[in-house]
C-alpha cells in the first residue's frame, strides 16, 4: 500500500502505511532535533530530555506512563540521534488511542520535576561510565569528535558528567520550547492502520501544539579529520580510519553506500576477506557511511591483537588505493543487492518502515519510493564508484585508536600512503 500524507493546519505532518498482513501497528513522534541542536550549554540535553519525557505529566506519573502501555501488551521507548529524537510505541489496532493520547501527554505536558530529574541524571552518568569503559563503544565517539571538531556534530550524544549535572528543569522547558513545533515534527504509523482514523487521533490530541519554535538552523559542519589516540593496556585494539562522506541529498550519497558494501560490507567484501581471511589481520573489520543533513562520515572499524596492528593500516591503505583503480562488476551487483535486500527485509518490520518514512519525511520532504531508490541503485556504474573512491581516499582522513596502539603507523604516514587524486578531482564532488 502507498504512504498516505497529511497536514495539520498547524503544520504538523502525518502519514501512515496501511500493511494489511500484520495485527499491530508501530507509530511515533520524529522530531527535527537532536544533538547538534544544542547550544554551547546544552550538550547532552537532547538526550536528557528523552529521558525525562517518560518521568511524569500532569495526567500520568511514571509508573502509569510504563504501566498503562504495558497493561495492554504494548511497548513505548524513545531515542536521541545527531539530528533527530524520536519517541514511539508499538500496541495491537485497537490499543492506537492510548498510544497517541501518551505519546501526546509525554510531548505536551511533562512535568520535568527536580527529583526524578536528579535521579535521571544519576542514570545518565552511569551510561556515561559504561560508554568510556568499552573500547569499542567510545572509540566511535571520539572518532566523530576527531573529524568535527569543536563542532555539535561531533560531540557525543550523552553529553559530559559536568554537563549533565548541571540542567535544571528550567533548562529542559526553554530547550523544548525553543525546538519542538508542529513544523518540526512527523507523526508516523504502520501496520493494520487506516490513514483518516489515525489523522483524527493524532489531530485531537496535537492539533493545537504550537506551529512554530524559535529553533534556528544548525551551523554547517566542517569537517576537519585529525588523529586521537589512546593507550590503555588491553588484548586488543579498537581502529578507526576514515574520510569525509557524502549528505543525503547530494549525488554522490547511494554510491558511498554501495562502496561501503563493496569493501567492508559483508564476509565476501574486499577488507574482510583480505584482511581478516588471507592474512588473519584481525577478528573483525568492516567499512561504514554515515550520513547527515550537510555532510557525511565514511568508515572502516578493525578490532586486533597488538601483533597485527602494524600490517593492519597499511594492507587497509593498499585497498583503499585499489578502489580507485579497479572495482568488479559483480562486486557492483553484489552490492546493490545486499541494498534491495536491506529495503525490503526493512519494510517487512512495521517499526523499521515507520523510522524510514519518518526520516524520509524529514529529510527529503516525502516519502521514497522503494523504486525509486531502486532506480537510483541502477544508475551506479563502476566507473562512478573509481572516480569516487579517487576523490574521496585521497582527502584528509580521521584516525581514532583505543589500546596497545603503539605500533600504530605516524598520522603523518598515514596520510602519505593516501592515494592522491588525479589533478582537478582533489574537492569532493556533489
Amino acid at each position: 500500500m502507498p504512504v498516505e500524507v497529511s497536514r495539520l493546519s498547524n503544520g504538523l505532518t502525518i502519514a501512515t502505511e496501511n500493511l494489511p498482513n500484520v495485527q499491530t501497528v508501530a507509530l511515533g513522534v520524529w522530531v527535527k532535533s537532536g544533538s547538534r541542536n544544542e547550544q554551547e550549554n546544552e550538550h547532552g540535553i537532547a538526550h536528557l530530555l528523552e529521558h525525562m519525557a517518560f518521568k511524569g505529566t500532569s495526567k500520568r506519573n511514571a509508573w502509569q506512563i510504563a504501566s498503562d502501555i504495558e497493561n495492554v501488551g504494548g511497548e513505548i521507548n524513545a531515542a536521541t540521534s545527531v539530528e533527530t529524537t524520536a519517541f514511539y510505541a508499538r500496541v495491537l489496532h485497537d490499543d492506537v488511542p492510548l498510544a497517541i493520547d501518551i505519546l501526546a501527554d509525554i510531548l505536551t505536558d511533562s512535568k520535568f520535576d527536580e527529583n526524578e530529574l536528579e535521579r535521571e541524571k544519576q542514570v545518565i552518568l552511569q551510561e556515561i561510565g559504561a560508554a568510556n569503559d568499552t573500547p569499542d563503544d567510545i572509540v566511535f565517539d571520539h572518532f566523530s569528535e576527531t573529524a568535527f571538531r569543536h563542532q555539535t556534530l561531533g560531540r557525543p550524544i550523552l553529553g559530559t558528567p559536568e554537563t549533565v549535572q548541571s540542567f535544571t528543569s528550567d533548562q529542559l522547558r526553554s530547550f523544548i520550547e525553543r525546538q519542538y513545533s508542529a513544523d518540526r515534527m512527523i507523526v508516523v504509523a504502520t501496520g493494520r492502520v487506516d490513514h483518516d482514523s489515525f489523522v483524527r487521533e493524532v489531530e485531537s490530541r496535537l492539533g493545537v501544539y504550537r506551529a512554530k519554535s524559535s529553533a534556528t538552523i544548525p551551523q554547517l559542519a566542517h569537517y576537519v579529520g585529525g588523529d586521537y589516540r589512546e593507550y590503555r593496556d588491553l588484548s586488543d585494539a579498537q581502529v578507526l580510519l576514515g574520510f569525509e562522506g557524502r549528505a543525503y541529498h547530494v549525488r554522490d550519497f547511494y554510491c558511498s553506500q554501495v562502496l561501503s558494501m563493496i569493501l567492508g560490507g559483508g564476509m565476501s567484501s574486499r577488507l574482510f576477506q583480505e584482511i581478516r581471511e588471507r592474512r588473519g589481520l584481525c577478528y573483525s573489520i568492516y567499512a561504514f557511511h554515515w550520513g547527515f543533513s550537510d555532510t557525511g562520515l565514511f568508515g572502516i572499524h578493525a578490532a586486533t591483537g597488538e601483533g597485527g596492528l602494524e600490517e593492519l593500516v597499511p594492507v587497509i591503505l593498499e585497498e583503499l588505493a585499489a578502489a580507485g583503480e579497479r572495482i568488479l562488476q559483480e562486486e557492483l551487483d553484489r552490492a546493490r543487492a545486499q541494498y534491495k535486500a536491506g529495503l525490503i527485509m526493512g519494510a517487512e518490520s512495521a517499526a523499521s518502515r515507520a523510522s524510514q518514512i519518518a526520516r524520509q519525511l524529514l529529510l527529503y520532504g516525502r516519502p521514497i519510493p522503494t523504486d525509486e531508490a531502486m532506480e537510483r541503485l541502477s544508475n551506479l556504474t563502476i566507473e562512478r564508484l573509481t572516480d569516487l573512491s579517487q576523490r574521496l581516499f585521497s582527502t584528509k582522513p580521521t584516525v581514532a585508536a583505543i589500546g596497545p596502539v603503539g605500533t600504530l603507523a605516524p598520522f603523518e604516514a598515514i596520510c602519505d600512503r593516501l592515494p592522491r587524486a588525479p589533478t582537478g578531482l582533489r574537492k569532493l564532488a556533489g
